[in-house]
């Protein structure tokens, strides 16, 4: 089949290429702060907003948190702490990492995701394969995290084409909704088998 250099595949990273978080990891990090799963779940997911959006550093991240919980921001915790988050969202699914390259033959491939600055140089370190890819986008370095229009925006400038030439793949129905917004088609992940038969009609034949 022919490639066509127009069309644009748009991945999410987590929930659909890469796995969600670790199962026991907000648990395992709020032993380290001394403090209840609960609370640190919600100091952790309230300050992350800024830090995916490249706003604050991992170290003002962690220094809110630790705020918020009553507890002392030090260097080591910090360091701690970012390290085991970091870890907890490094897995792959590699059948998907594999449809991905493979999709490559058909048409460019691209990958906007919401992950703080650190942790995308951390997941590239680890995943060089995603290197091979026509574009990535990480909120942390780009500025602006889905569903911020900003974020799709950001794409379609940066790949030079227009929002039509996109499918977002992504597990969030409210990301899709977003870039639907703008123009892009959307696709809200829920297997591979539905997603290789959506993209396979989406893509043009010649």
């Amino acid at each position: 089949m022919s490639t066509d250099r127009r069309s644009i595949v748009l991945f999410d990273l987590f929930g659909v290429i890469a796995r969600h978080q670790r199962p026991g990891a907000l648990e395992k990090m709020a032993a380290r702060c001394h403090t209840s799963a609960d609370a640190f779940a919600t100091a952790y997911w309230t300050h992350r907003p800024p830090y995916d959006a490249g706003r604050h550093t991992a170290s003002a991240y962690w220094t809110d948190v630790l705020h918020a919980l009553s507890r002392p921001a030090d260097a080591d915790t910090i360091e701690e702490l970012r390290l085991t988050d970091i870890d907890s969202w490094a897995r792959v699914d590699e059948s998907m990492v594999t449809y991905v390259r493979g999709l490559r033959e058909r048409a460019r491939v691209a990958l906007l995701s919401n992950i703080p600055a650190d942790h995308a140089d951390a997941f590239l370190a680890a995943q060089p394969w995603l290197n091979d890819l026509d574009h990535v986008a990480f909120s942390g370095k780009i500025g602006a995290a889905k569903p911020d229009p900003a974020a799709f925006q950001y794409c379609v400038v940066a790949m030079q084409s227009a929002p039509a030439d996109f499918l977002l793949v992504d597990d969030r129905e409210e990301n899709v909704r977003a870039a639907q917004a703008v123009g892009l088609n959307g696709h809200v992940f829920r297997t591979q088998e539905e997603l290789a038969e959506v993209v396979d009609t989406w893509l043009p034949t010649r």
